[in-house]
């Protein structure tokens, strides 16, 4: 039987800010970052992370803005602020070279960092996303993030949002599992509501978006490092057809498909853990 896998918080200051990363597994071996999409935080790894764990030291960041993560200048809630973050973070951490794991908007900032940064990079998953969103899933999150309450009566509340407003990938879950992603999310508040565990300014939707640091397709271009795409079989957001031009356009690319999942896979699938596992190899084979 595996012993558990000992979790640690972590707090650097990165790129001016405090910052939280989850660590896990023994400092020294090859090292995996797992970066979040737009409005979640670091334990929506947990799943895949234990067992990722058991053979790579592996970080889960709460993105600027999420989680236990400080709060920003709204204007700096952008990919050319993340991709910043993650260098700084990296090189606090003292880490030469990492896997990166990204969701949704982690995996725009994975694309932009390595197609920055290719000497740091080992490997690299982009998960449901890609450079471009399909329409249909573009206009689900704006209105998501515009019509999301601003509190909750209970955690029953917040499970409930997730099951039945706007988040596809709880679809197939248990009543169990929804109800842990949902208690992340949030925190208890001095009105005695549960609100969002991030900034404010994360939802709002800007009139003029800060262009990220490369065009995505260059971006994606510029990926020395091998690649996985991993697309939800129903997925809103990254395209069959996207995917496809992805990996035609990718340096050294792959995609899977994981059956009955929307936007974004978890990774606890078992098509999607065993695809990663076989991706990123046992330690030693980089």
């Amino acid at each position: 039987m595996t012993a558990p896998v000992h979790e640690r918080d972590i707090y650097v200051t990165a790129n001016g800010l405090r910052h939280h990363v989850i660590a896990r597994g023994r400092p020294g071996g090859r090292a995996i970052m797992l970066i979040h999409g737009l409005t979640q935080q670091a334990h929506v790894f947990d799943g895949i992370a234990g067992i990722l764990a058991e053979s790579f030291h592996v970080y889960a960041l709460d993105v600027r803005g999420r989680g236990e993560s400080a709060w920003g200048a709204p204007e700096d809630y952008n990919l050319a602020t993340y991709v910043a973050d993650l260098e700084a973070i990296r090189e606090a951490l003292g880490l030469e070279r990492v896997i990166l794991i990204g969701t949704s908007m982690g995996g725009m900032i994975t694309m932009q960092y390595a197609a920055l940064h290719p000497e740091r990079v080992e490997r690299a998953v982009l998960n449901d996303i890609g450079p471009e969103v399909d329409p249909s899933g573009g206009t689900r999150i704006r209105e998501m993030l515009t019509s999301a309450p601003t509190g909750f009566k209970d955690l029953k509340a917040v499970a409930k949002y997730y099951r039945t407003e706007n988040a596809p990938m709880m679809r197939l879950k248990s009543d169990e599992e929804v109800a842990e992603y949902a208690r992340w999310h949030v925190r208890h508040s001095d009105s005695g509501l549960y609100v969002w565990k991030m900034d404010r300014a994360v939802r709002q939707v800007p009139a003029e978006p800060v262009p990220p640091p490369l065009e995505p397709w260059e971006a994606l271009k510029k990926m020395a490092c091998p690649v996985l795409v991993v697309r939800g079989a129903e997925s809103d957001v990254l395209s069959r057809d996207v995917c496809e031009r992805m990996v035609e356009a990718l340096a050294d690319g792959r995609a899977i498909e994981v059956p009955d999942v929307g936007h974004a896979p978890s990774f606890t699938e078992p098509v999607a853990r065993e695809a990663l596992l076989e991706f990123i190899g046992e330690p030693g084979q980089g």
